[in-house]
């Protein structure tokens, strides 16, 4: 006599993530916004209909295609000296999401490793790695940003180092407190008693398990430092012209504003909409990855 035996598949993690994910629709239309801004900046060579610092003097400050005496040519006009808009937004993209990127990283890396040291070593180390950090989150995070720019010097180089360090403080408290929470675990107990070394607890037990509200936070800074990178852009203390960042071509328009509209308000459009895309994005991890909100 035969037995037939019926497998009960579990669902796998991906699909238990798409799942809670998914139930925030905020969250799905900020990761479609999201993906299609990643594809035009990575392809913008393809969709921008001209070069970004491509100069066309016969048409200085020329309006939307929409508006009467608009072109084809120059779907959003314009600016004061005769460079598409679109193509400049297109490739500013590119700056912004790089931006990102690399302030994401350096922070992420330099604050998760402080965090790991002052969480699980304790004692002076922690008293003094946390004192640090309460004196930088003490000041404001643009002026601080702006302070370090002007000791280390205009640019978009020295602009993601400064918003990387004015970003680090937060990854390094959440990972203080993840690994104090996890720390007195037993599996973490059972791994020191089976002869774990300290780094093999550190990397491998304990940061595992932190990496929740890691990436959580990790996706809120990106969008932090495109707005930050943004300002000081605005300010002239970041991206330099004639690049097509999008905070320095707000900064070259502001004077065309009450005759010339568009040419300020697409790019803070652009930042607008790609932020806000990031945070909806934010959102939706929070809700995947919090086993609280999942069992509520």
């Amino acid at each position: 006599m035969s037995t037939v035996t019926v497998k009960t598949g579990q669902p796998s993690a991906l699909a238990e993530f798409w799942h809670y994910f998914s139930r925030n629709k905020g969250a799905v239309i900020g990761l479609v916004v999201f993906t299609i801004i990643l594809v035009v900046a990575v392809l913008a060579p393809l969709f921008a209909p001209h070069a970004p610092n491509e100069q066309n003097r016969a048409v200085l400050l020329a309006v939307p295609a929409w508006m009467e005496g608009g072109s084809a040519s120059f779907p959003l006009g314009t600016d004061a000296v005769g460079r598409d808009i679109l193509s400049r937004l297109i490739y500013g993209a590119r700056f912004s999401l790089f931006i990102g990127v690399v302030v994401v990283t350096l922070s992420v890396i330099s604050g998760v490793l402080i965090g790991l040291v002052a969480g699980f070593f304790r004692g002076k180390v922690d008293t003094a790695i946390m004192r640090l950090m309460d004196i930088i989150l003490a000041f404001p995070s643009l002026l601080l940003a702006l302070v370090l720019v002007a000791v280390l010097g205009p640019g978009l180089t020295n602009a993601m180092i400064a918003i990387s360090l004015v970003n680090q403080p937060h990854f390094v408290r959440l990972t203080r407190a993840s690994v104090i929470s996890e720390r007195e675990k037993e599996y973490v107990i059972a791994s020191r008693v089976a002869g774990a070394g300290t780094f093999r607890l550190m990397f491998k037990t304990i940061l595992p398990n932190c990496l929740g509200p890691l990436i959580v936070q990790a996706t809120l800074a990106f969008s932090a430092a495109i707005l930050d990178a943004a300002a000081l852009g605005f300010l002239g203390m970041g991206a330099q012209p004639p690049t097509p960042e999008w905070g320095t071509m707000l900064a070259e328009s502001r004077e065309f504003i009450s005759r010339a509209w568009w040419v300020v308000t697409f790019p803070g459009l652009a930042i607008l909409i790609t932020v806000l895309a990031i945070n909806l994005m934010g959102d939706g991890l929070r809700d995947a990855l919090d086993p609280k909100l999942k069992r509520s």
